[in-house]
């Protein structure tokens, strides 16, 4: 019985500490929030997001996320998915 409850309570720690993506608008998302949705994505780059849009408005297609400074075409493909433009 004790060996389950200690599985039990291995498997809940795993799968907590793994991060599960979650779609993101990234023309309303603050810097924190598009950190933690988007792989790659650190504070830095999020920050630059935001400001990015801040300086030239609204992305109206995912795929301008490259056009952020520090964001190439291997981070947008890996979270293209989970890019909301709404």
């Amino acid at each position: 019985m004790k060996i389950n409850k200690a599985l039990v309570a291995l498997a809940v720690i795993f799968f907590s500490s793994v991060s599960f993506a979650l779609p993101v608008n990234i023309n309303n998302a603050s810097a924190d929030q598009l950190a933690t949705a988007l792989s790659g994505v650190g504070s830095t780059k999020a920050q630059a997001i935001v400001e990015h849009r801040t300086t030239n408005g609204n992305f109206t297609q995912a795929s301008q996320i490259t056009n952020v400074s520090g964001i190439g075409t291997a981070i947008y493909e890996k979270n293209k998915a989970d890019i909301l433009i709404k």
